[in-house]
């Protein structure tokens, strides 16, 4: 429910481009005895099975090795070359599915929020709303069905944040795709510290050392998840 088909891409070790010719998407489907969740990019996927309840098994299928590259000996305009090239079948590219795999499976599993305790996630879903106090200074709360705060969640919550985290300008685009102005960029960008820091001071986001870019912690993506899951499932109902 929280990844789309840009997720799916950066899983598979792939950004958005206007050049990309293919089929990106997700699949559910339910199956003795569980149910399967299907990551696709063209003939390459990512699925997730649920066995019984008790076992979760992430698996990367590679059907289309030209999709991916490998460092190898080749020739480029006349002359032998190491570089990276399209990945071809082949025992010798072994190593390289193999790595490609668990790349893509460590990826997946890092992007995913479990919430193992549902009585802990709804203490800290209500926890949210009252404003808090920190070093003499008030924050405001969060309303969980806010507009601005749902995109702000959803917009951090993003997979590719979960590989090198996410900046003001990060968020900002997301959030007001639209400004253009430079005085109304910077207007903006002072807008979004504010509310990266009603995240920071709640420990739903922390500072990655020696740089400008947050991450996600794991009381965020627990909270966070379960508040979009939460109005997904009243707005698929009509609420």
């Amino acid at each position: 429910m929280c990844f789309d088909a840009e997720d799916v891409l950066t899983f598979l070790g792939r950004k958005l481009h206007w050049a990309f010719e293919g089929e990106v998407g997700n699949a559910y489907k339910k199956r003795w005895p569980g149910a399967r969740v299907k990551r696709r990019m063209k003939d390459n996927a990512i699925k997730m099975y649920d066995k019984h309840g008790s076992v979760l098994r992430i698996e990367t299928v590679i059907n289309r090795a030209y999709e991916f590259r490998v460092r190898r000996r080749g020739r480029r305009k006349g002359q032998e070359v190491m570089a990276w090239f399209p990945m071809a079948k082949g025992v010798a590219n072994l190593y390289r599915y193999a790595e490609i795999t668990q790349s893509a499976n460590t990826c997946y599993l890092d992007a995913l929020a479990e919430v193992d305790d549902p009585g802990k996630a709804q203490q800290d879903f209500l926890s949210l709303a009252p404003s808090v106090r920190r070093n003499g200074r008030s924050y405001r709360g969060f309303n969980p069905f806010s507009k601005l705060d749902l995109d702000l969640f959803s917009a951090v919550l993003r997979g590719e944040n979960t590989i090198m985290g996410f900046r003001n300008g990060d968020i900002r685009q997301r959030l007001f795709p639209t400004a253009q102005e430079p005085g109304k960029i910077r207007q903006l960008a002072s807008r979004v510290s504010r509310l990266i820091k009603l995240l920071h001071v709640r420990q739903l986001i922390a500072k990655i050392p020696r740089s400008r870019s947050w991450r996600v912690t794991q009381k965020g993506y627990v909270i966070l998840s379960s508040i979009i899951m939460i109005y997904n499932d009243r707005a698929a109902c009509g609420i």
